[in-house]
């Protein structure tokens, strides 16, 4: 198993320009100065018996819609920007409370929008007050390309986050490109396993499956989350920790995707959606009511703790 480990963190690459050149190993630079901007809110409830909206308003810039605790905390922003300052602050604070107390962080990344909506934690004050050191950072799916393609997820959370914050490149655990998509996803697997015996990752005590310290995840506008996408018999897996798909219909068609078993055995999971084409799936999510289709996104109920990041337009059919 320390193997297969060994080989992902040395697959890894350094993306200095855009020709991309091959690297044995991923050095991330300490990052230039930044500033952060401060925002204020607003708290914005449902009435759950007459399914109308109370609002006590003092800034301008946040909501929380009251829903059933099993679909977690609800925060709707103004704006995009709003929710980015949000993400930071929630993300800075979390990772700080569990890096002391068990000495580390294990944080999962989507692609897509996500990571450009954790821009503000290479701002000040968290580029200079977070322990990078103890961050542990893992995908919850990955598209079967090479780490200098376009859609490698790897890609982008280097060129938006991974390049700009000291996080040691031993602690970046990235699939290996080498491989079949199978072969990927059991290798990526393996490396978890791995994890969870050097009790880098913690492991659910009611299922066995890792429990991550913080999943950060996006969703498509078709309710889809990591590579679940809807009616897709991966949806159902249930034994396997890290799955493989080679239909994806989104492209491209080759895919690793961690299961809903491991997802939702998360220790806290933040779904962060913004714009209008999400509010239909948005609604099916959160509002009371029934659907003769399931999405996956609804299939999302986390041992620990659900939170919703929305911008007002992915929130407009609440």
């Amino acid at each position: 198993m320390a193997s297969s480990c060994s080989a992902l963190s040395a697959n890894l690459r350094t993306l200095p320009n855009p020709s991309f050149p091959r690297s044995p190993l991923l050095r991330i630079p300490l990052t230039p100065r930044f500033f952060a901007v401060n925002h204020g809110f607003s708290s914005l409830r449902l009435n759950s018996s007459s399914s109308s909206y109370s609002c006590r308003r003092t800034k301008a810039s946040m909501a929380e819609i009251v829903t059933p605790k099993s679909k977690g905390k609800v925060v709707v922003f103004d704006s995009e920007e709003d929710l980015s300052v949000s993400l930071a602050e929630y993300a800075a604070d979390l990772a700080t409370k569990i890096s002391r107390e068990k000495g580390s962080f294990t944080v999962v990344f989507s692609g897509g929008s996500l990571v450009k909506s954790l821009r503000k934690l290479v701002e000040k004050p968290y580029i200079d007050s977070v322990d990078w050191s103890k961050w542990h950072v893992f995908w919850v799916d990955e598209r079967v390309v090479p780490k200098d393609h376009p859609d490698s997820n790897y890609l982008l959370a280097y060129n938006e986050f991974l390049s700009k914050v000291p996080i040691p490149a031993s602690n970046v655990y990235a699939i290996s490109d080498a491989l079949s998509a199978e072969g990927a996803a059991n290798d990526y697997e393996t490396c978890l396993k791995h994890l969870v015996k050097t009790k880098i990752l913690d492991q659910s005590q009611t299922n066995g499956f890792p429990k991550f310290d913080l999943m950060l995840m996006g969703m498509g506008p078709d309710g889809h989350i990591a590579s679940l996408f809807p009616g897709h018999s991966l949806v159902e897996e249930n034994k396997k920790w890290v799955a493989f798909i080679e239909d994806s219909p989104k492209p491209p068609p080759k895919r690793i995707s961690f299961t809903f078993p491991v997802i939702n055995s998360s220790a806290n999971i933040a779904l962060v959606v913004a714009g209008g084409s999400k509010a239909s799936a948005v609604y099916s999510a959160l509002a009371d009511v029934s659907n003769s289709e399931v999405l996956p996104v609804q299939l999302v109920e986390p041992e620990g703790e659900l939170a919703w990041f929305l911008d007002k337009d992915a929130a407009s059919k609440l």
